[in-house]
């Protein structure tokens, strides 16, 4: 789209110049702006001056974030965020980006079509039975995960992941799922490579995923880990949250506690909590629950 698709031309001689889509009011622009998603803003910021001053007004943008931004910023910045940040475009810009906390064990960001909030909580502050026995469990870099790090399986009879976060999550449904791959993924002389030595034992019993969060909800299902050499994001479940002005506290775990037969040749990255129906990498389908 161009100003010259869009002119209006006079007839010839009688004075009348060209009009194009420059010569629109920029309170008119930034009106169908707000309309708009942000990716589509951008785009048109490149069209004129005129567009680039409507796509940079603050209350354009205030209404592309989330209602309590000013708490993702204090999460993300401190206290001191109004001293780097000043416009409200810019603000959401760097709430796309990730924004680690609790020592960087957490990480959360804003995928920058809708403005809502994903998530990912890293293996190093999950509880997982035995992980402090190397006979079992091993944490072992890796460049395939968003904390460089990942928690190892080798073998063991009892498997059970457990973890909670408290956090003010602007209101919607969201969506909880663990991260994880069967095998032990390298790489020699550039090509990723697997190792499925230590893979068995998950295609006896399926593994149980639960949530629960502080007001009540719970979701339950069960599902077979199947796959090796891939990363698979398994659904746990659900969640619904009303308000921004209260935190919401979700727990959840993973258990496969039948002590018949060992396990192993599992690697558990993350948990990622994103909007429901936002889509990103290879998920497991939602089994019956």
């Amino acid at each position: 789209m161009g100003a010259g698709a869009s002119s209006i031309l006079g007839t010839e001689g009688d004075g009348a110049h060209e009009t194009g889509l420059g010569d629109l009011p920029e309170s008119c622009i930034a009106e169908v702006m707000l309309r708009l998603d942000p990716p589509e803003i951008c785009r048109l910021a490149r069209l004129s001056r005129t567009f680039r001053g409507a796509a940079s007004a603050d209350f354009v943008w205030e209404t592309k974030l989330p209602k309590n931004y000013t708490y993702l910023l204090e999460k993300a910045f401190g206290v001191k965020w109004r001293e780097v940040l000043r416009d409200r475009k810019e603000i959401y810009a760097r709430l796309c980006r990730r924004n680690p906390f609790d020592g960087g064990t957490k990480e959360f960001w804003l995928e920058k079509y809708k403005g809502r909030l994903c998530m990912s909580i890293s293996s190093k502050v999950l509880l997982i039975t035995g992980m402090d026995d190397r006979r079992y469990w091993n944490y072992i870099p890796s460049k395939e995960s968003r904390f460089h790090v990942v928690a190892y399986l080798q073998q063991i009879w009892w498997f059970e992941v457990n973890g909670e976060i408290e956090f003010n999550f602007p209101p919607g449904i969201y969506s909880l799922y663990f991260r994880l791959h069967l095998g032990r993924a390298t790489r020699r002389l550039g090509h990723r490579i697997c190792s499925t030595e230590h893979v068995h034992g998950w295609n006896i019993k399926p593994v149980r995923f639960q949530l629960w969060t502080s007001d009540g909800q719970h979701a339950l299902c069960h599902c077979n880990l199947n796959e090796p050499g891939y990363w698979i994001r398994y659904h746990v479940g659900d969640f619904i949250v009303e308000s921004a002005e209260v935190a919401t506290k979700v727990k959840f775990s993973m258990k496969q506690i039948d002590c018949t037969h060992t396990k192993g040749g599992l690697c558990v990255d993350s948990v990622f909590i994103c909007p429901k129906g936002f889509r990103q990498g290879k998920v497991s389908p939602s089994p019956p629950c």
